[in-house]
């Protein structure tokens, strides 16, 4: 219970303070969040909660192979300025955009 605790404070903060650093000065907050710094933590925290090398290898090729459908949630955004786009229809957008990737990816590995 206290490593689920640890786990959920190092998370909050980590993401609370991108969020305010993304007001200030957003390309910084997103080349920080851009780095793998949730997959750092997250394969950490699962190797320390499950102590399983061949389970924590598995999750982090699962991470590396998602990596580039994750980024077709940024495609609506990249072209927001040239399409008149609005916040929500990208954000809408870019969800539909990885549904559809995962469904692929899911589609060509099973």
């Amino acid at each position: 219970m206290l490593f689920t605790c640890f786990k959920i404070c190092i998370s909050a903060i980590l993401i609370a303070s991108m969020s305010w650093l993304a007001g200030k000065k957003p390309a910084l907050a997103g080349f920080i969040i851009a780095m793998p710094i949730t997959s750092l933590l997250v394969l950490a925290f699962s190797f320390f909660e499950h102590r399983n090398h061949a389970v924590s290898i598995d999750f982090a090729k699962g991470i590396m192979l998602g990596l580039p459908i994750s980024w077709l949630f940024f495609v609506p955004f990249f072209f927001a300025d040239k399409l008149g786009e609005n916040f929500w229809l990208c954000y809408v957008s870019g969800i539909i955009c990885i549904v559809i990737g995962f469904l692929v990816h899911r589609y060509y590995l099973s």
